[in-house]
């Protein structure tokens, strides 16, 4: 008797489709940093010239501790960044001798 059998071998296997990648777009914060923590609370010691212009035009000024920003408050009533005060005073000393 000569019948057909189905083995194994003759049921295709099943088609596996690869699934959809997923993938985690990550734009980045353009937004400009408009405040440094603790910098905040201090006045900084800069170029007279600089922070006169930058309240005249609106411009960001550097400190000497590396703080940039844009002087808009009366600096007599915050007490000054320790840190400015101490490359103020290196600077102070160099020029000296």
């Amino acid at each position: 008797m000569t019948g057909t059998t189905s083995s194994s071998s003759d049921t295709p296997a099943p088609v596996q489709t690869p699934a959809p990648a997923t993938t985690t777009v990550t734009e980045p914060d353009i937004r400009p940093v408009t405040d440094d923590g603790d910098h905040d609370r201090f006045a900084h010691y800069t170029r007279r010239a600089d922070a006169n212009r930058a309240y005249v035009e609106g411009t960001p000024v550097r400190a000497l501790c590396g703080k940039v920003w844009v002087p808009s408050r009366d600096p007599s009533r915050y007490p000054v960044c320790p840190e400015c005060t101490k490359i103020r005073e290196r600077l102070r000393r160099r020029a000296y001798n």
